[in-house]
Parts: C-alpha cells; structure tokens; sequence
C-alpha cells in the first residue's frame, strides 16, 4: 500500500511506498482510485490542527472501488462497486484517501452516480459537495433567482468556484469576491459570475451591524469580519450560508441582521452529514454541474507531490480544484 503517513503530532509527514495495510479498519475496503486537495489537508499535513489522531493517512476525500464488506453490509455493497466518501472524519480522525487503499464506514458511503467519472467526482470532492450543500441550504430557505444577487466569498477556491459555477447554472445573479480581483476576474466570469468585487470591499474591519441591503443570499467561506459585513448587506429574509474560516472563527457582529431583517446565518456541515442529504447533493451535482467548466478548473498533482503542496494551497496560491492520483 503507498501513503502519505503523518506518524505523531508535531512529526513531518512522509510518502511510503509499503506501508502497513493493518493500519486501516473499517467495514468496507477499497481500492483508491483518485482522491482530491482541500484546504483541510494542507492543513493536516502542515500540522495546523486537523488530524485528530495518529498516526494518520490524511486526504478528506476518495473514490474507489470496494474490494471486500463486512459481514452485514453485503446488501449495500459489493465488490465491484464504484464509491465515493467525503468527510466523515477521514483525513482527520479516521485514515484518509492519500494512499492506494481504504478501509471506511459504510454508512457514509455513496455510489458513484452514473455517468460521473472517478476523476471527476474527486475533482467535485468535499469542495464541490459542500458548495452543493450551501445553495441547497439557500434555496431551500426561499432565495431564489428571482430575490435578487448571491454573493459567494473566497469564489477563486475549489469551493467558492463550484458554488460560482452552481448558482450560476440556477438562474441566479452572482457576485464573486476574491482576493485577488484582477488575476481571477475572467476565470470567474467563465464561471458565471456576472460580477467581481475585491475582498477589501469585505474584509478589512467591521462595518455598522446593518449597512445597505445588497445581497438576496450569500455563501461564505471566510468567516470573522467578512462574515459580519456579508450578514450586515443581507437583505430582508434573506440567507447566508457559512462553511468556512478563512478569515478566522471570530464574527464581530450583533443580533440586529437577524432580528431586524430576519436574515438566516446556516451553517454547512459536509464532515457529518447525513446519508440521504449526501446522495440529494451528489445527484444533483451530477445533474447540474457543468463538466466542461468543471475540466477548466481541475489539475492534477501526483501522491509525490501532497507534501509539498500544502504550503501553496494554504498560502492561496491554488485556484479551483486538485486532483489527487494516488498511483504516481
């Protein structure tokens, strides 16, 4: 088995081309045919507090083929079958998708929808699945195309780009703010955005706690004093969808964006969700999404090249979505 092991808190990782497959547990095992590079795996390898347990095979998603189930999971599952797993603790408190084999829970498993291949289901991966569930939590709460703009923040990353993309694809109006304005702006229009704005706008302090009525709904990977003022421009009834902090855990806000304008803050969980929640969001991502803008916004680094990676998607430096293939 080939994997990126991170042995101790505080230890540096290392690629291993035999490691020991007695390390992983789990219901169903698989083959790894591709995984994908979050943010969170940066972290993890750059020892940022992810991992939850050691050792530990980092890499919050994969796809693979099962190979073996437990007895009682054979009515699910079987060998042959395309799967793929975001989240639930892999990569963080479980052994994750960084290696050539996996052993998970069953019960956060999906099959791979049809027509989706492994390549590009790891390129939607946990970025893609949470921005899915983000515009479902937003929809439904009532924002539609009609309500008027949809911002999404930090919209050059794997998330942002896909719920640009999605929102984009429903109808709705979208503006994208991002940190570096001019070097993204046509990618994002590509995307769908109809509008670019500069993080600045956003991020740099603390507005008044109700400012001028600009966004219908919002999603929000950043969190802190981005996050006050996105809620502070929400307009009456509207939605704000958070998944990240990248800006910081902190919200320097009050209580009067939702009590004076009914304004919703939801917050996005991919890690725990839920079975059917997970397979409505993987439908609907095979559905919709548009895989030629997808494709755009994918490359793709070896298992090799993960450690040294990190430092450039945690510095910002990685825009859209990174492939993972496991065997190089």
């Amino acid at each position: 088995m080939r994997a990126v092991l991170i042995d101790s808190e505080g230890s540096a990782p290392r690629l291993l081309e035999d490691a020991d497959e007695s390390l992983l547990s789990g219901e169903v095992a698989l083959d790894v045919l591709v995984s994908s590079y979050n943010y969170k795996d940066g972290m993890a390898i750059a020892g940022k507090g992810i991992a939850r347990t050691h050792p530990l095979i980092p890499g919050i998603d994969l796809v693979g083929r099962v190979t073996d189930v437990e007895p009682g999971t054979e009515g699910r599952f079987s060998a042959g079958d395309l799967v793929l797993l975001n989240g639930d603790g892999i990569g963080e408190s479980r052994h994750g998708g960084f290696a050539t084999r996996a052993r998970v829970r069953a019960d956060a498993l999906v099959r791979l929808p049809a027509g989706l291949s492994p390549e590009r289901a790891a390129a939607i991966g946990t970025a893609g699945f949470t921005a899915m569930l983000a515009v479902l939590r937003l929809e439904d709460t009532g924002v539609t195309p009609e309500s008027g703009d949809v911002l999404v923040t930090g919209a050059s990353g794997g998330a942002g780009s896909i719920a640009v993309a999605l929102l984009a694809g429903r109808g709705h109006r979208v503006i994208a703010s991002t940190g570096r304005s001019h070097e993204n702006a046509e990618y994002l229009r590509e995307l769908g955005a109809a509008e670019v704005m500069d993080r600045r706008e956003l991020s740099e302090e603390p507005g008044r706690p109700l400012q001028s009525q600009r966004f219908a709904g919002a999603i929000d990977g950043v969190g802190s004093t981005t996050l006050a003022n996105v809620l502070a421009q929400t307009s009456w009834g509207g939605t704000v969808a958070a998944y990240g902090l990248a800006q910081g855990p902190d919200l320097p806000t009050t209580v009067l964006p939702f009590i004076l304008r009914g304004v919703t803050l939801a917050g996005v969980n991919s890690v725990e969700c839920p079975l059917p929640l997970r397979e409505r969001a993987w439908d609907t991502l095979a559905a919709e999404l548009d895989m030629d803008l997808l494709d755009a916004m994918t490359t793709s680094i070896g298992l090799s090249e993960t450690i040294d990676y990190a430092e450039r998607i945690l510095s910002g430096q990685v825009r859209g979505r990174t492939v993972v293939e496991v065997t190089q």
